[in-house]
């Protein structure tokens, strides 16, 4: 219900009063849900975009612990076969 009443009054073709009085519910409240309807709009496209980077940033630090993992054994190899050159 939220939702409709959020839309009507975005749609602006009736006044607070006027959806108060359809809705049963107070104007402050309708305006309290536009504000916080419009307060975080942009994150409902936001979401899907977030995953994608979300996954893409474990990808990446799960490839630097690798490169970081296999820089110490190289080290560790080289220290190894030092004394035998």
């Amino acid at each position: 219900m939220k939702a409709q009443v959020v839309l009507a009054t975005l749609k602006g073709d009736k006044t607070l009063s006027e959806l108060a009085g359809i809705y049963q519910v107070h104007p402050v409240t309708i305006s309290q849900w536009k504000s916080q309807a419009e307060k975080h709009l942009h994150e409902l496209f936001e979401k899907k975009d977030r995953k994608k980077d979300e996954a893409k940033d474990k990808l990446i630090e799960s490839l630097y612990k690798e490169i970081g993992q296999r820089e110490v054994e190289l080290e560790w190899m080289k220290k190894k076969v030092a004394p035998f050159s």
